[in-house]
């Protein structure tokens, strides 16, 4: 388990550190941030989309049980 957290963790970063830097050296920085920011709200909505559960999560519950 901690070999697949290290992956999404050390790999994750790093791969969006390539994409700005392919997309901010052809197409400039301020592409390479909007680009960035338009595909993590396109993610998101992707997964919301695909796991509607997540929407009925509920925090308190957490904290009832804390």
């Amino acid at each position: 388990m901690v070999s697949i957290n290290q992956i999404f963790f050390i790999g994750g970063p790093q791969l969006g550190e390539l994409e700005a830097g392919v997309a901010a050296q052809f197409w400039g920085p301020v592409f390479a941030v909007v680009s960035g920011g338009l595909a993590c709200v396109l993610a998101v909505g992707w997964i919301a989309r695909r796991w509607p559960v997540l929407w009925a999560y509920d925090f308190n519950e957490q904290e009832a049980r804390a």
